[in-house]
């Protein structure tokens, strides 16, 4: 595949709020998911237990899902969601707070959901090329190639943004889907304790996940093993308290934006140079690991 992605940020930005009518949606499908965050990434277990590691655990977030005929369901908050036998299953991905960002050749900087790892200034992914880059983003758009679905890329296109998708040959090395039939215990996680998760999907559907709720979810996603949706204990404790005390220059950034921001595409009432200013000290200046410009 070949792309040009300088000035677009597609597929890391919700830019519902700017074009409604070409904008795609993850919600449709067998399993619609319980949240409205727009594309979020899904992890591997590995990827969420380097995040961890690296003391990034307030960047994670779950999603569960409503169940597709024919699954296994359990009521929560009133709600029925997915589940194997009665325990919820789950995916875990990067939040996505609003920041002030002008993507795909607006002339106008406004407040969009965009990834935690998007810079606002650059459009760039600041952890582009590490080692926690994630596998989902890396491989992009490659399974929407293989499955014939559109692209953010051509989404982009049909809204003016230009041609982005430049060459469309699925790469042979791509891995599996996120959700396909191995992704028990590696990108699809059960929860293991249903009745500990009393008022999550209320605060989960009104935006308002605690980060304790959040922390049980990286917990039991660290604690299972790849090809199963068992849960281990005491992997599943320590990991949930290492989460749930995490506070990255990244976390502290999202309560900040989120604290700032105006509502869904409004515009950014700050002037560049202040706007500037503000990512350097909520990101750059905070331990926000830098980006390398486009070639």
């Amino acid at each position: 595949m070949e792309l040009r992605c300088e000035g677009c940020a597609g597929c890391c930005v919700d830019w519902r709020p700017l074009a409604p009518e070409a904008a795609g949606s993850d919600r449709t499908g067998r399993r619609p998911p319980l949240d409205d965050a727009y594309d979020l990434v899904p992890l591997t277990r590995d990827e969420i237990a380097g995040f961890l590691d690296d003391g990034l655990g307030d960047v994670l977030v779950p999603r569960l899902f409503e169940p597709a005929e024919g699954d296994d369901a359990v009521r929560i908050d009133g709600v029925a969601v997915a589940a194997a036998g009665d325990r919820p299953v789950f995916a875990v991905g990067l939040r996505k707070p609003p920041k002030p960002v002008a993507p795909i050749g607006t002339d106008e900087h406004r407040w969009l959901d965009a990834c935690v790892f998007l810079d606002p200034t650059t459009l760039q992914c600041r952890i582009h090329g590490d080692e926690r880059y994630p596998r989902t983003c890396s491989t992009y758009p490659a399974h929407n190639l293989e499955l014939d679905a559109e692209t953010e890329c051509e989404r982009v296109a049909a809204a003016g943004g230009g041609d982005r998708l430049l060459d469309d040959a699925v790469p042979d090395d791509t891995p599996p889907l996120p959700f396909g039939p191995r992704a028990a215990g590696a990108t699809v996680f059960a929860y293991p304790d249903p009745d500990d998760l009393d008022g999550v999907v209320d605060r989960l559907r009104g935006e308002r996940l605690t980060p304790d709720d959040r922390a049980r979810f990286v917990g039991a996603a660290v604690g299972s093993s790849p090809g199963s949706l068992s849960v281990d204990r005491d992997r599943m404790a320590e990991a949930r308290d290492r989460a749930r005390e995490a506070d990255s220059w990244a976390g502290r950034a999202i309560r900040t934006w989120s604290e700032r921001a105006a509502g869904d595409g409004d515009p950014v009432a700050l002037d560049p140079d202040d706007r500037e200013r503000l990512v350097r000290e909520l990101e750059d200046d905070a331990g926000a690991p830098g980006t390398p410009g486009w070639e």
